[in-house]
């Protein structure tokens, strides 16, 4: 069974940007669909943004046109850019929707 390591998080300053990225113990090529979730204290994982093999992609409405999700097969990895941070998106970011360890992502003054 594949697993997944997520790193990139970070303090930021609103505005800011980070790119975090999620590791796989084995090959991704045969995924059809891969995403990012986050997880704000006191609240439920949520999701962000999802790719497809094909190559669509699509966003949730809060990062919509701010954050960016790829993936590289050949690295077995995932990546999300995050442009014009906000305070709102401060969360643990996970690329699973179950589980992980995640990545905190902090914005802050």
């Amino acid at each position: 069974q594949v697993q997944f390591v997520e790193s990139g998080g970070g303090l930021v300053q609103p505005g800011g940007s980070l790119r975090l990225s999620c590791t796989a113990s084995g090959s991704i090529f045969s995924l059809n669909v891969m995403g990012w979730f986050r997880q704000a204290p006191g609240k439920q994982r949520e999701w962000v943004a999802s790719i497809y093999s094909s190559g669509i992609t699509t966003y949730a409405d809060s990062v919509k046109g701010r954050f960016t999700i790829s993936r590289d097969s050949a690295k077995n990895t995932l990546y999300l850019q995050m442009n014009s941070l906000k305070r709102e998106d401060t969360a643990v970011y996970y690329c699973t929707s179950q589980g992980g360890q995640g990545t905190q992502v902090t914005v802050a003054s």
